[in-house]
């Protein structure tokens, strides 16, 4: 999905489950304000628990972070393992099928996307960061999304160049208000 793009209701009303969620579809997971849409690519992902951290942190430290929503390819059971190391608090919908990376044109990388030169740099940056690398657990090729979802729209979203071309977390807020006017 682009900004400005309404998400279709047909998305919003698909019935979910995973982590931390409230009971019902993703509509039920949307608050009055905005909210933070954050496709991971696979659990094992050294990127991905790299993004996980990253936001962990800054939203933390940003009273004005909305929340973050990840979506990921796995069971529930999977995600709450998976998220109690790293953010047990977090909100994650389990979408192993991938119905909603598909709505929302989150895509496979290609071999330039996996295994390019940003790509090696990046897996340095985790490393240095402390972050490892798990055992895969889904698409290993699915790229990640991040989106930021305000009034049932798209009004930001963070075009990955490759695997671990991560955004600056802690300016999202102020990217995704320049970006809505």
């Amino acid at each position: 999905m682009e900004p400005g793009e309404r998400i279709p209701d047909a998305v919003l009303d698909e019935p979910i489950g995973g982590v931390n969620l409230v009971p019902g579809t993703l509509r039920d997971q949307l608050g009055a304000g905005p909210t933070l849409f954050v496709f991971l690519r696979q659990l094992g992902c050294v990127f991905c628990r790299e993004m996980v951290g990253q936001l962990r942190d800054a939203s933390a430290r940003r009273a004005d972070y909305p929340p973050v929503l990840f979506f990921f390819q796995g069971t529930g059971t999977e995600g709450r393992v998976f998220l109690s190391r790293r953010w047990p608090e977090a909100r994650a919908v389990a979408d192993r099928p991938k119905r909603f990376y598909e709505a929302f044109g989150i895509e496979r990388g290609g071999l330039r996307e996996m295994f390019g030169p940003g790509v090696w740099s990046a897996r340095r940056r985790a490393r240095a960061a402390g972050f490892e690398q798990g055992e895969r657990l889904g698409d290993a090729f699915m790229m990640p999304g991040v989106f930021w979802v305000e009034a049932r729209r798209v009004v930001w979203r963070h075009v990955f160049r490759h695997a671990g071309d991560i955004p600056d977390f802690e300016r999202v807020p102020e990217l995704a208000r320049s970006a809505s006017g």
